[in-house]
C-alpha cells in the first residue's frame, strides 16, 4: 500500500518523533505485541513494536555495534555468547564478526519479529542466520537463563524493549542473579537502560538491581539518532572490575585479533574507551553503591 501519511512514535506522551512514510510493508499483531514495518523517506525501513521505534536501516549500526563490540572486546576472549532478544539479527551478525566466538545462542520470544525482519529487513541480519556457530531459539529468554548450566557463557547481550510489557522481566533481581550464575568467572552482561534524559529512573533502578548480583556495575553511552532524547545508556555489569577501564591500545589490539578492526561505522577503539566517561547528568543516576561496588 502506497501512502503519504506519517507515523508518530508513542513512547512518550508529550514528546516524540514522526516519520513520513512511503508505504506500510507489514502490520502484525503477534501473541506479544503489535509489530509494524514501514518504508520511510529518510531512514529506510523502520520497525516499530507497540508504536515505539526499535530499529531503522539508516542508523541501526550505532546501537548494534556498541551493544556488541564493547562487551566482547571488554571481555577479550569471549567464546560463548548468549543474546536475548535482538530478533532483527543485527546483534547476532556482529557477534559472529568476532573470530574468537565459537558459539552464539540467540533467544527471541517473538518469532514474528524474526520472520518479519528476515523478510523485510534482510540486510540487518545478513548471513548470520545460516552461520554454523549460531543457534536461534524462539522462546523465553528468562526461562532459558534460569535453566542454563553454571558458567556456560562468557558474555550475555540483552537487546530488549523498555521494562514494560514483554520486556519487563528482563530487568528483575531474579534475572540478574541467574545471569551471574551462568556467566564464567570473567563474564559480563550488557543491556539497554534507556535514554537517561527521559528515562533516568531506568538507569538508576536497573543499576541497583545489577549491583546485587555483580561485583562491578557501570554504564556507557551511544548516540543513536532515532532514540529520542540524546544519549542511549547501555548497562554494563561484570563479575570482576577493570573491564571498563581498558586503554585504547588494548582495545585496538583485541579488535585486531578478533577481526573487527576497520569493519565498523560507529565503534572505534577511541569511542569504546570514551563511551564509559559519562556526562555528569547521566553519571549522577548511577548509584554510588553500584558504580563503586
Amino acid at each position: 500500500m502506497t501512502t503519504d501519511a506519517w507515523v508518530n512514535e508513542t513512547l512518550y506522551p508529550d514528546w516524540g518523533q514522526r516519520f513520513r512514510i512511503k508505504r506500510e510493508l507489514a502490520r502484525v499483531q503477534s501473541a506479544f505485541q503489535d509489530i509494524a514495518i514501514i518504508e520511510s523517506y529518510t531512514h529506510g525501513r523502520v520497525m516499530l513494536l507497540d508504536g515505539v521505534v526499535q530499529i531503522t536501516e539508516a542508523d541501526e549500526f550505532v546501537y548494534q555495534e556498541m551493544l556488541t563490540h564493547v562487551p566482547l572486546l571488554a571481555h577479550g576472549a569471549a567464546q560463548r555468547v548468549l543474546i536475548i532478544g535482538a530478533g532483527d539479527g543485527g546483534v547476532l551478525r556482529r557477534v559472529l564478526m568476532h573470530g574468537t566466538v565459537e558459539r552464539a545462542v540467540m533467544v527471541e520470544i517473538d518469532g514474528e519479529v524474526i520472520r518479519l525482519a528476515r523478510e523485510f529487513m534482510p540486510k540487518i541480519g545478513g548471513d548470520a542466520w545460516g552461520d554454523p556457530r549460531a543457534e536461534v531459539i524462539v522462546g523465553d529468554g528468562i526461562d532459558y537463563v534460569a535453566r542454563a548450566a553454571d558458567a556456560s557463557f562468557d558474555a550475555i547481550i540483552v537487546d530488549s524493549t523498555d521494562p514494560i510489557g514483554v520486556g519487563e522481566v528482563l530487568f528483575t533481581d531474579a534475572f540478574y542473579a541467574h545471569a551471574a550464575r551462568v556467566l564464567s568467572a570473567g563474564g559480563l552482561i550488557v543491556n539497554q537502560c534507556g535514554v537517561p534524559f527521559m528515562q533516568a529512573d531506568e538507569l538508576h533502578e536497573t543499576s541497583l538491581r545489577r549491583a546485587r548480583a555483580f561485583a562491578h556495575v557501570g554504564a556507557y553511552v551511544a548516540a543513536v539518532p532515532t532514540y529520542v532524547g540524546g544519549y542511549m545508556t547501555l548497562g554494563f555489569a561484570a563479575k570482576q572490575p577493570g573491564l571498563d577501564t581498558l586503554t585504547v591500545e588494548t582495545v585496538r589490539a583485541r579488535a585486531q585479533a578478533a577481526g573487527v578492526l576497520g569493519q565498523t561505522e560507529y565503534w572505534t577503539p577511541e569511542i569504546h574507551v570514551g563511551a564509559f566517561h559519562l556526562p555528569p547528568y547521566i553519571a549522577r543516576h548511577l548509584p554510588v553503591t553500584a558504580a563503586h561496588k
